[in-house]
């Protein structure tokens, strides 16, 4: 007994400490909490809380109340000073020693929860669905030209459009919004901003031929014949149909085409090929091959249209030169450029002695200020990893420390992360402002891009007041010191409301790490919890299912836990409404037996008879 009483003690002690810095911190933050929107007041007030109690470190804490049969703080981040009177109260009563009253406000776990609903409502709508999680869902082109694509998305599962100001344009957005509005007026429109992406530059033009490429087995048969697209000059096929090859031919000789009809060439090697018409679209064809082929300029087609006798003759129009590509080894140097030049592959003279290094320039020339010797940088999502080994007014000279054994592929518009480097970028570009007139119009939450840090929030929220926008705000946390930030960040952005927070984890993953990016996944949820805000599970979710049609076993855990968030964002691809329809279900059913961190104890069948 003496020493349970020993224990209460030092746990009395520990609230008591913990209580004092509960109201340090108040006070120390009471600019902040006194800025926020009316309605992020208790919210507010309660991340402040619960920053007190993180100061701490809790594990001996959490590990004495355990022992005890105690509840503990693990799952206290929406109410944590009402959860910390609680833990006061009981062991009071166990020491028998008088309760003494604290005079403070504080909300309850269920008042907490009204609160993240509410600000979930005003920020996603509200869901009308059997499920509790919204899907949000990024809107490929086709979805201006088809209203039926809209209306099937909705019926599925779709809560949210989102639009990236990356692709398209206002007309293609305007037509998008349209419709999806006419299929569901209730449905909230989303728009990114692209923010200042550091990426990859031009490369330098290869060959103009065009490679039709069919998928072989170990033994060199084919068993699944080219995607071939073909199409009057610049006429793209359908977003949602891939394909695996384009050649640009004379719309009125293709137009005398139909399915069934084939076309015979000699390709750049001189070897006979053929191409089977399966399907029109439009102005375009989509035809499949079997033969391995090097299109160029000028070769010619004889098109057979339904007899062997009946055929036309064509050739192919200017095909535009091929990007060459950098192939990256382990151990290879790559030199980036500040300048513009077009990149360059390694080039070696004839007894195969190193020229030159292969070279490519950067969108964002500013950073070379920013950064040292010894510093990582990552290429293409991190497909390829790098460290710098020389930085000068030109370039930066990169050795390469992991990429495939067969070569990393590196071209142009591909992604570039600099996690140790202190990079100083503002979150808005000047084609950000101009995009947020037309979101200010048309949209009804901007979703904000390449968040570093409280200022970032305030030229967004000054934008807001020259457009009078009234829009919500969802602040994409995609580096290492917009995590680091994340609290002053999230005070500043709950000035406007509603708010909420996409865990952007494709950026988020090589800005911190792979090794530390579960945690700090983790530590960013329950900070968004603590401060009652919705958040957006977002990057490659149901990724192989949406753009091959067949999921992993690894993505369907990765969309079960998404059920922990308000909101889950599919990308698009080939089999989207495939994705929604599965995401829904796997939501519906996941939260029967959990909600959010919680778990939920259905009754549980089973055969008695393999007992």
């Amino acid at each position: 007994m003496l020493f349970e009483t020993e224990k209460l003690k030092e746990i009395q002690l520990q609230i008591d400490l913990i209580l004092e810095k509960i109201l340090e911190y108040e006070n120390t933050y009471k600019t902040q909490i006194a800025s926020v929107h009316p309605n992020y007041t208790e919210s507010a007030k309660n991340l402040i809380h619960y920053l007190a109690l993180r100061s701490f470190d809790n594990d001996v804490f959490q590990d004495k109340l355990n022992k005890l049969g105690l509840p503990n703080t693990s799952s206290s981040e929406s109410s944590v000073l009402h959860n910390i009177l609680i833990y006061k109260t009981i062991i009071n009563h166990l020491l028998k020693t008088p309760d003494t009253n604290f005079q403070h406000s504080y909300i309850s776990k269920s008042e907490s929860k009204q609160l993240l609903k509410k600000h979930a409502n005003a920020l996603f709508g509200e869901i009308n669905r059997n499920r509790r999680t919204r899907i949000m869902v990024t809107q490929p082109t086709i979805a201006a030209e088809d209203k039926n694509f809209a209306k099937s998305l909705t019926e599925l599962g779709m809560d949210c459009a989102r639009l990236n100001c990356v692709h398209d344009n206002e007309i293609i957005w305007n037509q998008i919004i349209k419709n999806t509005k006419e299929a569901n007026p209730n449905c909230k429109i989303m728009m990114d901003l692209g923010g200042p992406k550091l990426r990859t530059s031009k490369m330098k033009p290869g060959h103009k031929v065009i490679h039709i490429k069919p998928k072989r087995n170990s033994l060199g048969q084919v068993i699944v014949p080219a995607k071939v697209w073909l199409a009057p000059f610049g006429m793209l096929p359908p977003e949602n149909m891939e394909v695996d090859a384009i050649i640009p031919v004379n719309k009125k000789w293709l137009k005398k085409t139909r399915k069934g009809s084939y076309i015979t060439f000699k390709d750049s090697r001189d070897k006979k090929c053929k191409i089977t018409i399966e399907s029109k679209h439009g102005l375009g064809r989509l035809a499949s091959c079997t033969d391995s082929a090097f299109v160029t300029t000028g070769t010619q087609l004889t098109v057979f249209l339904e007899k062997k006798s009946t055929s036309e003759i064509h050739t192919v129009h200017e095909i535009l030169p091929l990007e060459e590509v950098i192939f990256l080894f382990e151990g290879d140097y790559l030199k980036l450029n500040k300048k513009p030049i077009l990149g360059e592959p390694t080039k070696y003279d004839e007894k195969g002695n190193l020229i030159e290094y292969a070279h490519i320039s950067c969108t964002l020339p500013q950073i070379f200020s920013n950064v040292k010797k010894g510093e990582l940088i990552y290429f293409d999502d991190g497909k390829i990893e790098g460290i710098i080994k020389e930085v000068t007014a030109n370039f930066l000279l990169i050795e390469i420390t992991n990429a495939k054994k067969t070569g990393g592929k590196l071209k142009a518009d591909k992604g570039i992360n600099l996690p140790n480097s202190n990079l100083k970028i503002s979150g808005l570009t000047e084609k950000d402002k101009e995009d947020l007139k037309f979101i200010a119009k048309n949209a009804d939450v901007v979703n904000f891009s390449f968040v570093n840090s409280k200022s970032d929030i305030e030229d967004l929220l000054h934008e807001f007041k020259k457009l009078e926008a009234s829009l919500g705000i969802i602040v994409k946390i995609e580096t290492k010191k917009a995590f680091k930030n994340l609290p002053s960040i999230l005070l500043k952005a709950m000035e406007n409301y509603p708010i909420g927070v996409m865990i952007a984890r494709g950026d988020l993953a090589i800005e911190t790490g792979w090794k530390n990016f579960a945690v700090i996944q983790e530590e960013i949820l329950r900070i968004c919890e603590a401060a009652h805000l919705p958040d957006i599970w977002a990057t490659q979710v149901l990724e192989n299912l949406a753009k091959k049609g067949i999921p992993t076993r690894a993505e369907i855990t990765d969309a079960a836990m998404s059920q922990r968030v308000e909101c889950v964002m599919l990308n698009k691809g080939l089999y989207i409404e495939k994705a929604v329809k599965m995401l829904d279900k796997i939501l519906c059913k996941m939260q029967l037996i959990q909600k959010k961190k919680m778990a939920v104890l259905p009754k549980l069948e089973f055969s008695k008879n393999d007992l």
